[in-house]
């Protein structure tokens, strides 16, 4: 059983009108931002404690971070979500009704669904977030085009 796509099986008449599936491209864009940052943040730390080798701050940054991206690849673009007419269906069992979404955001490549409980669910490494936010925007105004 593959736990990176919806698992829930769909009653009489509900069918799937979309599917985003995670991207490569933007896996990767997500982890060399997210390098960067660690790098500058690893080098900033080791000039604010007077370390003389701030260098090692990218380093470690770095190394962190490439070793958490490698490890996860090969699962985290796997992902995928299907939007029925009356649900977001997600990985390991997340389903969440149309009628449940409050609201529909971007966050870096991702597009999160918030609930009117406050539950979370992100929908990771769109390769077109935009694209995703409106059609799922469009799902719950009740267009299923």
């Amino acid at each position: 059983m593959d736990e990176m796509t919806p698992t829930i099986a769909l009653p009489p008449g509900e069918k799937v009108i979309a599917s985003f599936h995670a991207d490569k491209a933007a896996y990767w864009r997500d982890h060399a931002w997210i390098a960067a940052a660690a790098m500058a943040a690893g080098m900033a730390i080791l000039w604010a404690v007077g370390n003389p080798h701030v260098w090692t701050g990218a380093v470690g940054g770095l190394a962190a971070v490439a070793v958490r991206a490698f490890y996860l690849a090969s699962d985290e673009v796997r992902g995928r979500w299907d939007l029925t007419d009356r649900r977001l269906l997600g990985p390991q069992g997340r389903a969440v009704r149309l009628g449940e979404i409050a609201k529909v955001r971007t966050l870096g490549s991702a597009v999160q669904i918030v609930t009117h409980t406050g539950d979370k669910h992100l929908l990771k490494y769109q390769a077109d977030r935009d694209a995703t936010k409106a059609r799922i925007e469009r799902a719950i105004a009740g267009g299923t085009r």
